[in-house]
């Protein structure tokens, strides 16, 4: 990969510039505040708060990729995320559904081979773009949220709308180059401020869960 290689992926940036896309950069803050809002009120939960410290950093890579708009700032992008992804679905296995850690992260492990199925179906869609490397997510939260729905409900009820919003997320983040032409701004932006309240929203079921379950706070 050429590091140093520049990106220019979204509606916004019209130009090599660091503040190209100041709306795209500057909604990052929406991570970093959903973090700040979350940190003390998972106090206890040490997966609580390694979601919590990684949405922080999502706010920071993202805010990387927006300014130096870069190759290896793409890569500080995504791989928060998926981080974020893998440490949920390890919490969701050992405490959701009460798997022994070994077995939890065996099952967190599987999130690969589904990605690697599923990815290319999702890219089959028109229109979905770059966001089909998303779908499977909220596919995976409202699998879970249905096969929750008896052990669970209400945290059932909660990852249903997580995987609500990220939807509508990922349709924002889909419509910004297709309607650049109508709205030079972009819909990415709308994308961060939905992602963010959206991955808080999945840390505050967690919560939530925990509290209810009154399982070891752990």
């Amino acid at each position: 990969m050429e590091w140093g290689r520049a990106v220019d992926a979204y509606c916004e940036r019209g130009g090599p510039e660091y503040w190209a896309e100041p709306v795209n950069a500057l909604t990052n803050l929406a991570f970093v505040i959903a973090a700040a809002v979350m940190w003390p009120r998972v106090r206890g939960l040490p997966l609580g708060r390694a979601l919590v410290v990684v949405l922080a950093v999502i706010g920071v890579g993202s805010w990387l990729f927006h300014t130096h708009a870069r190759a290896w700032a793409g890569v500080a992008d995504t791989v928060p995320i998926l981080v974020f992804v893998l440490i949920y679905i390890y919490a969701a296995h050992r405490d959701f559904w009460r798997l022994p850690p070994g077995r939890a992260f065996g099952a967190t492990l599987l999130f690969f081979p589904y990605a690697a199925l599923t990815v290319p179906l999702f890219r089959l869609l028109p229109g979905l773009g770059s966001s089909a490397a998303y779908a499977p997510v909220p596919l995976l939260i409202a699998i879970h949220a249905v096969l929750l729905r008896r052990r669970a409900p209400a945290t059932a009820r909660g990852l249903g709308i997580g995987a609500a919003l990220l939807a509508v997320s990922i349709t924002f983040r889909s419509l910004d180059e297709p309607l650049c032409t109508l709205w030079p701004l972009g819909t990415h932006f709308v994308w961060h401020l939905l992602n963010a309240t959206m991955l808080g929203w999945m840390i505050e079921v967690y919560r939530r869960h925990m509290l209810a379950d009154g399982s070891p706070r752990r």
